[in-house]
């Protein structure tokens, strides 16, 4: 039986992607050794990372001006790291689900930070939109996806002071004006590679401004200076996200990947909204179409655990939703193809005919 991996993270990866990466972990470019047991400073290696670092800056349309680098702690480090290096005076952050609440609470240790918008009384069931941004801050903060609520934005937002971007689980899903951020970071483990590196793309004039001495790990002049190698970065995830690079580009750029986006999600809104037993969770103008949210009508509650129960006897894996919301979740990274929702779709309407 096919399996479909539905996961929220760490998620579905390109197929030959998985299979170029194990080939180098056996024997890395014909050395004799594997790609997990080289050092970062091989000369091997360095290479990669220029390609991976020349490709996210094409296949974005970096502008001059910004640096790329692969750090390590994932996103939640850099919730401590945005503030530590930007935060002068004053900070916004839009509370649009529970990463985004993680990060203004780290926010708020280094200085004045606020809620410049929110949806938590409405359950995070959209995307704060018309709201006023303070002309006063050093950054607004977003998270562009919500990976537990599944509610997304996908385009900057107008707003009249600078962006700082969360983009772990929509990043190379869409064009993105980078020059509207002084920083955006992604952990990789949904769209870039396997888990255990994050992305980081920085503006370098905005660096050192800050009016604190930043220890030297958490500091990002210390990772431009050194091209992320100021210690030992994780090597493994970094080939790994060269891979996928490789694999976008070849599929069309981050504009297929947005054509794809949307013609997954519209396959599985489309039903979700048909069928009698389901509906979404989100405001339609929020939906995101990474992280598909769903549950059961009220009057078919009981049904849920047996058709959990049912699509995963049908291959669907990782469709539960996130502990503290229940229901269904289905995330629609870059590397799931139709036929993956597709097969969704008939479970959910074999599902209904017999019920």
């Amino acid at each position: 039986m096919k399996k479909y991996n539905f996961n929220a993270g760490p998620s579905i990866l390109p197929r030959e992607v998985i299979e170029n990466t194990a080939k180098q972990i056996l024997d890395f470019n014909g050395s004799g050794l594997s790609l997990a047991e080289i050092s970062h400073r091989a000369k091997d290696f360095q290479p990669v990372v220029d390609e991976a670092v020349a490709l996210i800056k094409e296949l974005l349309k970096v502008p001059e001006g910004y640096s790329v680098l692969f750090l390590g702690g994932g996103a939640s480090l850099e919730f401590c790291m945005i503030p530590y290096n930007f935060l002068i005076k004053k900070a916004g952050y839009l509370n649009t689900g529970t990463w985004a609440k993680k990060a203004l609470k780290e926010a708020k240790l280094f200085g004045e930070a606020v809620e410049v918008a929110s949806s938590a009384d409405a359950g995070y069931t959209f995307y704060p939109k018309d709201y006023e941004c303070p002309t006063d801050l050093d950054y607004l903060h977003i998270t562009t996806n919500n990976t537990i609520y599944g509610t997304e934005i996908r385009k900057e937002p107008e707003v009249p002071v600078r962006l700082i971007g969360d983009m772990s689980s929509d990043i190379f899903s869409r064009p993105i004006d980078v020059a509207k951020y002084d920083c955006i970071y992604a952990g990789a483990q949904k769209n870039l590679a396997m888990a255990g590196v994050t992305l980081i793309i920085v503006k370098d004039e905005c660096l050192g401004k800050a009016p604190r001495q930043i220890p030297t790990m958490l500091d990002y002049r210390t990772h431009v200076e050194k091209g992320s190698m100021f210690n030992t970065p994780p090597v493994v995830p970094i080939y790994c996200a060269l891979e996928t690079l490789r694999w976008i580009k070849a599929q069309g750029g981050v504009e297929e990947m947005a054509r794809r986006a949307e013609a997954r999600a519209k396959v599985l809104y489309d039903e979700i909204d048909r069928n009698k037993l389901f509906r979404g969770t989100v405001e339609k103008d929020s939906r995101s179409l990474m992280n598909i949210c769903f549950v059961m009508n009220e009057e078919y509650k009981d049904l849920e655990k047996p058709f959990f129960e049912y699509a995963t006897q049908r291959g669907m894996v990782g469709i539960k939703g996130h502990r503290s919301v229940g229901g269904f979740r289905a995330s629609c990274y870059n590397a799931m193809p139709m036929e993956g929702v597709e097969a969704l779709v008939k479970c959910m309407q074999d599902f209904e005919k017999e019920h």
